[in-house]
């Protein structure tokens, strides 16, 4: 199949989704929680399946079967066990109060919440800079993720930097049009296809390889070691730290965030995190186990490739293969448009609103949000080709970054005697710290397998905690905003 066809098969599904959203736009309103939160009437399949697609990122699709394919399946056990239902838990503790405070007050963001709760722009503004600086390097996984596609798709033809130009553009162009209503009607038909087209997936390879017996054994034969659970890569302390790091993380991602505060009702809400476990084990396992099976199977991936694509274009029709990645990136397109929607709330609603222009007209605010939206994907493209990792580390980077936070907002939802120094000692001390791990090559990340993560995530519940304790709440401050009485 030529060149052409290939990516007219890429190009054509990215304009078909891009097609839906603007049928979305056509019906939206023109308020700021229309666009950034769909008027908080999103239904169980919609919500499940929009906060489903938004995950269905570059890690997921390239960085899962890469690591599958390298260290063995049990990558499974962290994402599609561990983490299925740990987050399910977290939706409930953390989601379902931020949606019920939310709806009784009116908040777009997790920053508005907190500033409220603690009587403090600043607080405000801390966490949405906190939360912009791990989602630089997010979006940039999702370009990199991109450029790895098409490049493998086209054996090259189309170099890296073109996939990732690519997506960039088209995310760019999506965000400023579609709002959450046109994010959400998209995701949801991106995700029932990804589900489709990797299961068809599974069935085409193992049909071509003689069947689950013959890839299992071929996989066992060539590396031993993936029969076995634990050893190499998956120490328990691997295992551990990487579920609860990015689950927790999900859960402070700026886009997962607010979609805590979506929901149309209760029931909805409560059936959602019911059903997730169930929904990501429908995914991971079949695209991971594709990595896992690539193992023992004659395919050469070539270095710094994606076994993915690779894979399908052995043992597939080369326009399923296109296929295949064409709705990959709109997957990674649906996880981008969310970070750069949620990203330019967080940049509009809580440091440019209040810190900058609090008169500033919805109209301006628009602007000042594409605009912000525009630069922050060209920066995180520039950054992206210089490639700083593979897409597994640079996206646990970012999952240990945004769990940092999540133990000082769980004690602000639930304790009210937390105080606004708390939450500040409990999010900066931790930060620097995490800040110097990941810039200092010199400094180790984990010990024996651990990441260091964990320990600071118990050290930011500790600073929350212990410097509440010696300190007095602010006057400006108001626990009953998040139904905690007063102080």
């Amino acid at each position: 199949m030529s060149l052409a066809v290939q990516l007219g098969v890429v190009v054509g599904y990215l304009l078909v989704a891009l097609a839906v959203g603007l049928a979305a736009y056509r019906v939206a309103e023109s308020t700021a929680a229309d666009y950034y939160l769909a008027g908080r009437s999103l239904g169980t399949v919609v919500l499940l399946f929009t906060t489903f697609a938004t995950l269905l990122s570059a890690f997921t699709f390239f960085g899962g079967p890469d690591l599958a394919y390298a260290a063995g399946p049990e990558w499974i056990l962290v994402m599609g066990v561990m983490d299925g239902v740990l987050f399910a838990v977290l939706w409930y503790v953390i989601g379902y109060r931020q949606w019920l405070i939310g709806r009784a007050q009116g908040y777009l963001t997790l920053g508005e919440l907190l500033g409220d709760r603690f009587g403090s722009a600043g607080l405000r503004a801390l966490v949405a800079g906190v939360s912009l600086l791990w989602l630089f390097p997010y979006v940039m996984l999702q370009q990199m993720g991109a450029g790895e596609a098409i490049a493998g798709l086209t054996g090259g033809a189309i170099p890296y930097w073109g996939g990732a130009a690519l997506i960039t553009a088209f995310m760019v162009a999506y965000v400023g049009i579609a709002g959450m209503r046109g994010v959400a009607w998209t995701d949801t038909i991106q995700g029932l296809f990804m589900l489709s087209v990797v299961w068809v997936a599974v069935v085409w390879v193992l049909s071509s390889v003689g069947g689950l017996g013959a890839a299992t054994g071929a996989m066992v034969e060539a590396r031993p070691d993936f029969a076995s659970l634990g050893g190499g890569t998956y120490t328990p302390g691997f295992i551990v730290s990487s579920a609860i790091t990015i689950a927790f993380g999900v859960t402070m991602f700026p886009q997962i965030n607010q979609r805590f505060f979506v929901a149309g009702s209760e029931r909805v809400l409560k059936r959602s995190f019911a059903l997730w476990p169930v929904l990501v084990l429908l995914l991971f396992v079949p695209a991971f186990m594709l990595g896992a099976w690539a193992a023992g199977l004659p395919v050469e991936v070539p270095e710094g490739a994606n076994v993915l694509p690779v894979l399908l274009n052995a043992y597939t029709p080369t326009w399923f293969a296109a296929l295949v990645v064409a709705g990959a990136m709109a997957a990674m397109m649906s996880s981008s448009d969310s970070m750069l929607l949620s990203g330019s709330s967080y940049l509009t609603r809580d440091l440019y609103r209040p810190l900058v222009d609090p008169a500033a007209s919805e109209r301006r605010e628009a602007w000042v949000a594409r605009v912000g939206v525009a630069l922050f994907a060209t920066l995180a493209f520039l950054a992206s080709l210089t490639r700083p990792g593979t897409l597994v580390e640079v996206g646990d980077t970012a999952f240990s970054g945004f769990a940092l936070l999540a133990p000082p907002v769980i004690l602000a939802l639930y304790w009210r005697g937390a105080t606004l120094w708390g939450m500040v000692a409990g999010i900066v001390v931790p930060q620097v710290a995490y800040l110097l791990l990941v810039l200092v090559p010199a400094l180790p990340r984990s010990y024996a397998g651990w990441d260091y993560a964990l320990a600071l995530m118990v050290l930011a519940a500790a600073l929350t905690v212990a410097v509440s304790a010696v300190t007095t709440a602010s006057p400006t401050a108001d626990p009953r905003r998040v139904g905690l009485g007063a102080d």
